[in-house]
């Protein structure tokens, strides 16, 4: 049986779970808002990293005792050395609350001051009047959504610049190793897979330079802003000196925001780098397609490329294996494609002077770097690293192939190529033999202007 105690807030006697760290504004949103996901726990991290900043930061303007600025700095370590399953133990508040995140900057407050008075009782914590002293609410939670999205694209950055290190060796293995290109879906002239591989490797790492052009948009802090951006309550050091502490200690040049109102209302750097990660998802999804159609068959396919086993891939069909890696990686794409969306709609909900949409924003994007990175590192390591060629298939599709007709017409005109390959067409017959036939061509100047790997100009200086 659970056993209770009894804490107010302004609203009056609120029923807390006796070994429950938080408090009465936790536990009213806890039965308000119970659906949806959980805060994501980077948010978490990040908003008790403010508060033990503004704490040292309170205490050196003197606005903070000196034992309640310690003793809110030993419970904001206490908590951030905890895994996040331990962590989020008391922090079980839902995405889906108000709009600017107060429940959750709450939640934090309440956990902070409760471990503080286990720590030191001589010294008690309020949560509102210290642990969020010179601070609202509508600019630590903002600040919290920027850091939390700026540490989170570290391993996506890392994760893709091994996806791209796993493409370029291919590309070295395979550099002259031809194959038949298809535009429209449709036979067309020859390239070699390494040429190809170069086209996926150059999108990457595009989508990486995107992403580390744009990001330093996240790197601009409103702390300090306070209610409304005015800074109202907050010393006037506040700000610069808690940004420069939350920099020194995450390692990451965050600054102070050029302007608060926009900071509050407005959301347009995670708006933009989000962007950025949907056009990754969209490159990858066009990466993933060509790989698991070429490696389709492996009799009745493409048959170009062997993908490795890496489990059973039918319940009825023995020996079938599937493109489970890609499956996944394009499913995560639609999901990163639909957070877009919603990041799109709730960036343009900035109400006078602030957005109420700031919890859906930083969770939804959370989620798509998150999958993103899972994503790339199970298509690199369990699919790229293990991907073979078929040369003798792309060597058949490529003898096959009429349009390697196209390397006639400098020689012969368009029109008389376009019938040799009309006619190697209704026949059935060979390229080659078509040629001959149509007599436009003699063997030794077929042989000599229809070479594959010379048509792919690879060795074009």
């Amino acid at each position: 049986m659970t056993t209770y105690r009894e804490e107010s807030d302004t609203l009056g006697p609120v029923q807390i779970p006796a070994t429950a760290l938080w408090g009465p504004q936790t536990e009213r949103s806890r039965h308000n808002f119970p659906h949806g996901a959980l805060m994501p726990v980077q948010v978490i991290r990040a908003l008790i990293s403010i508060k033990k900043a503004a704490a040292h930061v309170n205490r050196a303007l003197g606005s903070l005792s000196a034992e309640k600025a310690t003793v809110i700095t030993r419970a904001a370590d206490q908590l951030l050395a905890l895994d996040d399953a331990a962590l989020m133990a008391d922090f079980p508040l839902h995405v889906y609350q108000t709009g600017s995140g107060t429940q959750t900057n709450m939640n934090v407050n309440e956990v902070l001051a409760h471990v503080a008075f286990g720590l030191d009782a001589d010294h008690p914590v309020l949560p509102n009047d210290d642990v969020n002293q010179s601070q609202s609410s509508n600019d630590t939670f903002p600040t919290a959504m920027n850091m939390a999205a700026t540490l989170a694209l570290a391993p996506l950055k890392t994760t893709l610049t091994a996806l791209i290190t796993a493409l370029e060796a291919k590309q070295t293995t395979y550099w002259r190793t031809v194959k038949i290109g298809r535009t429209h879906l449709q036979d067309a002239t020859p390239l070699t897979f390494g040429q190809e591989i170069s086209g996926w490797v150059s999108m990457l790492k595009n989508d990486l330079t995107y992403l580390q052009q744009l990001e330093p948009t996240l790197l601009e802090l409103p702390i300090g802003g306070t209610a409304v951006g005015t800074g109202l309550n907050a010393p006037l050091e506040f700000a610069t000196r808690v940004t420069a502490e939350l920099a020194a200690t995450t390692h990451v040049a965050f600054r102070t925001a050029d302007n608060n109102f926009a900071g509050l209302a407005a959301h347009s750097g995670l708006n933009v780098v989000h962007g950025a990660l949907k056009t990754l998802a969209a490159d990858l999804v066009k990466i993933g397609n060509d790989i698991r159609f070429l490696a389709s068959g492996p009799r009745a396919g493409y048959g170009e490329l062997t993908i490795p086993a890496n489990e059973p891939g039918s319940s009825i069909m023995p020996g079938k294996v599937n493109p489970t890696q890609i499956e996944a990686l394009t499913m995560a794409a639609a999901r990163v494609m639909g957070n877009d969306t919603t990041i799109d709609f709730a960036a343009s909900q900035g109400n006078f002077e602030m957005n109420v949409y700031k919890p859906v924003i930083i969770s939804v994007f959370l989620e798509s770097v998150a999958l993103l990175t899972g994503t790339i590192d199970g298509l690199t390591t369990k699919l790229v690293v293990g991907l073979t060629v078929n040369e003798e298939r792309m060597r058949e599709l490529v003898d096959g192939s009429l349009m390697t007709v196209t390397a006639l017409s400098p020689h012969i005109g368009y029109h008389q190529a376009a019938e040799i390959a009309q006619l190697a067409e209704r026949d059935g017959s060979t390229l080659k033999a078509a040629a001959l036939k149509s007599g436009y061509v003699n063997g030794s100047d077929f042989d000599q202007w229809v070479d594959p790997l010379k048509m792919t100009n690879i060795d074009r200086k």
